[in-house]
């Protein structure tokens, strides 16, 4: 069996967002405490067809951060004024195949945050809720490198759309960084096991601020991600259901400028991220969830003990 003849498969994983996101995807990482590693090393910038065309899709991903950690372990919540993070991640987009070696991704978030903190002057409790539009992301991806498509490049642009002034928030909580930053990864993906009938991928993806906006620049970061799936089962006769294993990788330095936090910023964690793909005709719905085996932050930050992603996608 050929890479070529596998290429359903490959299109039917629940490639989720975030990763990155998770990074999934919108702005990658938004707040220091990791909220937007939600789209994380996902397989979500991988191409989803070996031929031209295009696929519309809406991914949905909830993560509540609400535990405090330093370090590679929890800490007590009196040392963090900020008390919990609940992020709703929304994004809408389209991925288009222009031939065989070309095609482009464009991403549209729209975050929804929950925001519970300590007032620095009163000392007292302080929440704050606020939705807005995120950082918008335009990839290009080439896959000429050989005939089955399955090592790529991708490059690209995260546009300083998202609102980063929004007074409840600091710089680090925002929904957008108000930077422009560059967008380099690579992937490569393979069939494995008795008649080929396992896949796996891995892919690596950085996110480099190019600029400093109002005295803030969020740290460099590399998404990374690796993964397995069988070929699944046919449900009725029209649908088929894959199921994935996913080890995401994530890392970032601190922030810098004099409206950052770098005590408090950057981090390095690992995650497994078991999930279920279906697809029916040209319908594709995925679901995944995310758990964290190993964290390490600077300082102070709330991480999540979850993360959970859904996506549906059509191929017009």
């Amino acid at each position: 069996m050929t890479f070529l003849t596998r290429s359903k498969a490959f299109a039917a994983l629940p490639w989720g967002a975030l990763l990155l996101a998770l990074a999934l995807p919108g702005n990658a990482i938004a707040c220091a405490c990791g909220c937007g590693l939600f789209e994380v090393g996902t397989g979500g910038q991988l191409p989803t067809t070996t031929q031209s065309g295009t696929t519309l899709f809406a991914q949905f991903a909830y993560l509540d951060q609400n535990h405090n950690w330093s370090g590679s372990s929890s800490a007590p919540a009196a040392a963090n004024n900020d008390k919990d993070i609940r992020t709703l991640f929304q994004t809408v987009g389209l991925e288009t195949q222009f031939n065989r070696s070309w095609g482009m991704r464009i991403e549209v978030p729209y975050w929804q945050r929950h925001f519970s903190t300590t007032d620095e002057d009163t000392g007292k409790p302080a929440t704050f809720n606020h939705g807005a539009l995120g950082d918008i992301r335009v990839t290009a991806t080439y896959t000429g490198f050989s005939g089955d498509r399955s090592t790529g490049l991708q490059f690209g642009i995260k546009l300083p759309t998202g609102d980063w002034t929004y007074r409840g928030f600091d710089r680090d909580t925002e929904i957008g960084t108000g930077t422009t930053d560059l967008i380099i990864g690579g992937f490569h993906r393979w069939n494995f096991g008795a008649n080929l009938g396992w896949s796996g991928f891995v892919q690596g993806t950085a996110l480099l601020p190019a600029n400093t906006r109002a005295g803030y620049r969020p740290g460099d970061e590399l998404d990374a991600s690796a993964g397995i799936y069988p070929a699944g089962w046919k449900v009725g006769t029209r649908a088929h259901l894959t199921p994935i294993l996913q080890a995401l990788l994530a890392w970032r330095s601190p922030d810098s400028g004099v409206n950052a936090d770098p005590p408090n910023t950057g981090l390095a964690r690992i995650l497994l991220a078991p999930g279920l793909e279906l697809q029916w005709q040209r319908l594709r719905l995925d679901a995944s969830v995310a758990k964290p085996v190993y964290q390490r932050v600077h300082g102070n930050q709330l991480i999540g003990q979850w993360q959970a992603s859904m996506s549906v996608s059509y191929a017009l």
